[in-house]
């Protein structure tokens, strides 16, 4: 996003913009952080990968079972779509982003990118977490592998870039904070 297209979609209550979306590979904070980061904006926040075990009636897993991920893709492309348009901090699945009508989406928002080591990405989602279906087996060789296909496909949108690797939850939430105010320019004078 650009400056001026950053301006144009600051509130000017808060100077937030009114949509913020959070990326990033599995365990690099996203669910953790996008509600504090919510509440220090006064905003909603929602994660659509909950969204979608809610409108499915079942876990993300199941739908990769039962369903195939191509379906579990155009579920995740059509939610994530309608989150956006809904406003406030909304954090996307991992693979959402590399959904190219998604991907055009997020041009038009102001997208936080967390990014986290393979090591400390396995550790926060365990060795064989059932619940994240592309890391199935082998975690950290797995997340290896996804964070070197993802990271062009998270960097592109970017407008802020954070390394979540040394850094808690608050520590998170004030830098993204610090660098929103820098991206929506200095306050006009009264």
């Amino acid at each position: 996003m650009s400056e001026t297209e950053l301006s144009d979609a600051v509130t000017s209550g808060t100077g937030a913009p009114s949509v913020v979306a959070v990326i990033g590979a599995p365990g690099s904070g996203k669910s953790t952080v996008g509600p504090l980061l919510a509440a220090r904006l006064g905003r909603r926040f929602v994660d659509v990968d909950t969204v979608i075990e809610e409108a499915e009636g079942r876990p993300i897993s199941d739908i990769f079972v039962t369903d195939g991920e191509p379906c579990f893709r155009e579920l995740e492309t059509r939610h994530t779509l309608a989150e956006l348009a809904a406003g406030g901090v909304v954090s996307l699945g991992g693979g959402a982003p590399a959904t190219p009508v998604v991907g055009e989406a997020l041009t038009r928002v102001c997208v936080v990118w967390l990014e986290v080591s393979a090591r400390t990405a396995s550790g926060r989602v365990g060795l064989n977490d059932a619940t994240r279906p592309l890391l199935m087996g082998n975690v950290h060789s797995r997340m290896v592998r996804l964070m070197a296909e993802r990271r062009p496909v998270y960097a592109a949108p970017a407008d802020i870039h954070i390394v979540t690797d040394r850094l808690r939850p608050d520590q998170i939430v004030e830098e993204i904070c610090t660098r929103l105010a820098e991206l929506s320019g200095p306050s006009p004078a009264v």
